[in-house]
């Protein structure tokens, strides 16, 4: 479902992304892991089409989102760590842009408008502008404007920012059982290890660009001796002070 073919990013002499190959399967929730730094963000932005790539493709559904941008995207879904959203909208009034985006009907609009907004506990301030809204309330709008056009493919970038303990469960757990009962495919980047250990069917550790390792969480476990937690061997392979930060 996600698929990067030498895909690379540099700006001016630094290197940003070197080379990254990956295949992510449809119904895959996929953990990217790397200190500040490390080529994480630069890496989300090639694929969801906001960066060129110096070189290489990135190709989501079989579609490779330089050369069709518009159709890539209709599978795409996206949440980032700091959601931009018009303050000057309601929040029902920025799901309602949302929904002209994707051309979604007014039907299945209002079958699945208010779902969401009850889902992620935001119908209350539903008519309140934006403005208003404290992080934590901006970023469960962005979740629920992100499934509002069923995505196939999901990319959230360091998702819990600003969520409450409650609130990161329901994420979590919404997610998960997305990628299992309809097979949506998650490509998540996040700091929080524990809960990378706990939902991710793979993960991926980059660091200086460089990927380091792609595999399940016993596979990277497996790698050194007595490892011990994910943070153990995440801080192994990474092996700078950056990384323990990045783990707190």
């Amino acid at each position: 479902m996600i698929v990067t073919q030498d895909l690379q990013k540099h700006f001016g002499s630094k290197m940003a992304v070197s080379p990254l190959n990956l295949t992510i399967p449809e119904g895959t929730f996929y953990c990217f892991l790397g200190p500040n730094g490390a080529g994480k963000t630069t890496t989300i932005k090639m694929l969801t089409g906001l960066l060129k790539p110096s070189s290489g493709h990135a190709l989501l559904g079989g579609i490779d989102i330089q050369k069709d941008p518009v159709g890539a995207k209709r599978l795409l879904g996206y949440v980032p760590d700091h959601p931009f959203l018009y303050d000057k909208l309601t929040g029902r009034e920025f799901m309602r842009f949302v929904a002209g985006l994707y051309q979604i009907t007014s039907a299945y609009y209002d079958e699945h408008c208010e779902t969401l907004l009850e889902m992620f506990e935001v119908a209350h301030v539903a008519d309140q502008l934006i403005e208003d809204y404290s992080h934590g309330m901006r970023q469960k709008l962005s979740f629920a404007s992100c499934f509002l056009h069923h995505p196939r493919i999901v990319i959230v970038d360091e998702p819990w920012v600003g969520l409450d303990p409650k609130n990161i469960r329901f994420v979590k757990d919404f997610l998960k059982k997305k990628t299992r009962e309809e097979g949506l495919t998650v490509f998540m980047s996040t700091h929080t290890l524990s809960i990378a250990e706990e939902v991710a069917d793979r993960i991926g550790v980059i660091n200086q660009g460089k990927l380091l390792f792609t595999g399940t969480v016993e596979e990277i476990k497996s790698v050194h001796q007595n490892p011990g937690s994910l943070e153990d061997v995440f801080l192994k392979l990474t092996g700078d002070s950056d990384g323990e930060e990045a783990a707190a």
